[in-house]
C-alpha cells in the first residue's frame, strides 16, 4: 500500500513557477509510475504528465508541455513537477497518483492517490 502526499502549491501571478511535490510511503517507490493530474472548478480530472518508474522516459499532455517538466528522485522517494510560464487555465487541484506498470494518461488505471495540492494563477 502506497501512501502519497502532495505539496508545494499556492497562489502565483501568470508566468510565474511552482514546484510540486508528491512523496510516497509505504512502497517500493521506485517500482511505481508516477502521474500528475489536475481538476479545475467544474471540470473533469484531466491528465497532465507521467514518468516511468527508472525516469527514463516521460509523457505530457499538449497544454502543458514545453512548459511543465516531470521528474523524480527515487532515493527520496519523491516525484516532481516543474511548472513554469504558469497561465490562469492552470489553475486547479493537482493530484500525484501511483500505479504499477507502464505510465497511461486514464485517471482510472492508477491506484493510488495524493490528496491533492491547490495551485491557483492570476491574470
Amino acid at each position: 500500500q502506497v501512501q502519497l502526499v502532495e505539496s508545494g502549491g499556492g497562489l502565483v501571478q501568470a508566468g510565474g513557477s511552482l514546484r510540486l511535490s508528491c512523496t510516497a510511503s509505504g512502497g517500493t517507490f521506485s517500482s511505481y509510475t508516477v502521474a500528475w493530474f489536475r481538476q479545475a472548478p467544474g471540470k473533469e480530472r484531466e491528465f497532465v504528465a507521467h514518468i516511468t518508474p527508472s525516469g527514463s522516459s516521460t509523457y505530457y499532455a499538449g497544454s502543458v508541455k514545453g512548459r511543465f517538466t516531470i521528474s523524480r528522485d527515487n532515493p527520496k522517494n519523491t516525484a516532481y513537477l516543474q511548472m513554469n510560464s504558469l497561465k490562469p487555465e492552470d489553475t486547479a487541484v493537482y493530484y500525484c497518483a501511483a500505479r504499477l506498470g507502464y505510465g497511461l494518461a486514464k485517471s482510472n488505471v492508477y491506484d493510488y492517490w495524493g490528496q491533492g495540492t491547490q495551485v491557483t494563477v492570476s491574470s
